[in-house]
């Protein structure tokens, strides 16, 4: 385990100025705070008064860790998960990565120091650094809605490549031959099933060729921009299919700037659904994810973890989205 000696070394200040961070107690500039907690975060640095070994109770309190709190699918799972945590006396503490995995790792450092008993954490990308350090410090971690390669927690999910791919055939179904996917990151697993599953649906349609993707952010403004980027490059093209609810809002909005008609015009399909306080015009098809059951489902895993009431080894749960027909997809091509 590293000390608070390799933490000052590493940052170029003395052991003070690190306990003076920790603590929040004495003067520290922000520069030098910045810096040391990044250092901790990138160590794995735990306080010995919190460390492993001497953690001996419970806290009653368990950490939500997504990767956007303004996205309503993960409002949705927010409660979810306190709804199930408040009803068996746990307090939930939430976090906002904005889809940074340096923000991810100094949570979880911060997380070790507060002695949560358990993590729900929607990973913001394929790194393995935040559980494995959690798990290092005895705390159980669930993921929700998307995966880690090669690292034994439980999960709680949906099935993004199934999902996925029963949304294009829908689209197929109407006529459709060319369709772009606009995605999130290549390193999430929810963008890579979902594509996974985009590019099944062609390929058993005899229409490989035709594939066209565009990775980005999973944010309205990343749909927007490569909206844009699609019209103006790819031939022929008569529907979108967004990988997510921020995504495809962005796409209809592009759209609408274009003076492009929905659906008459261009066909718009997205991953998610949105609240009826966020309805969009056309209203969207979707592959909706029951999200505030996936919230529950991994609250009342992580209870059961902590009270060694399921089997030793990993548990996942999957469950399956549900597509929904609206105006967004039109009908079927002449």
């Amino acid at each position: 385990m590293p000390t608070i000696q390799d933490v000052a070394k590493r940052a170029g200040v003395a052991p003070i100025t690190v306990s003076r961070v920790i603590n929040n107690s004495g003067y520290a500039s922000v520069a030098t705070r910045e810096r040391v907690e990044a250092v901790i975060a990138e160590l794995g640095y735990v306080p010995n008064t919190l460390a492993r070994g001497l953690r001996s109770k419970r806290t009653n309190t368990l950490a939500l860790v997504v990767t956007d709190i303004t996205n309503p699918f993960f409002t949705l799972i927010a409660r979810g998960v306190e709804d199930v945590a408040s009803e068996a006396g746990f307090t939930v503490i939430y976090c906002n990565t904005d889809e940074s995995e340096d923000k991810e790792v100094r949570y979880a450092n911060i997380l070790v120091q507060k002695q949560v008993d358990g993590v729900l954490l929607v990973p913001a990308c394929s790194n393995q650094k935040s559980v494995q350090f959690l798990q290092s410090n005895e705390i159980p971690v669930v993921l929700i809605d998307r995966t880690v390669p090669n690292i034994e927690t439980d999960g709680v999910r949906c099935n993004s490549e199934a999902g996925a791919h029963q949304l294009i055939n829908h689209m197929l179904g109407l006529g459709h031959t060319h369709i772009a996917a606009i995605s999130g990151p290549e390193n999430v697993s929810t963008s890579e099933e979902r594509i996974a599953g985009y590019r099944r649906a062609l390929a058993e349609a005899g229409l490989s060729s035709n594939e066209q993707v565009l990775y980005g952010a999973f944010t309205q403004a990343s749909g927007y921009e490569l909206t844009n980027q699609a019209l103006e490059h790819i031939p022929n093209l008569t529907a979108i299919f967004g990988t997510n609810n921020f995504i495809s809002i962005g796409i209809l909005k592009a759209l609408r700037d274009l003076g492009l008609a929905v659906p008459q015009e261009m066909a718009v399909v997205g991953f998610d659904d949105l609240p009826t306080n966020m309805i969009v015009d056309p209203i969207l098809t979707v592959a909706a994810q029951p999200a505030y059951e996936m919230g529950q489902k991994a609250a009342e895993l992580l209870l059961h973890r902590l009270s060694g009431t399921v089997p030793e080894h990993p548990q996942e749960l999957i469950l399956a989205t549900e597509i929904i027909e609206r105006q967004s997809s039109g009908t079927t091509l002449n």
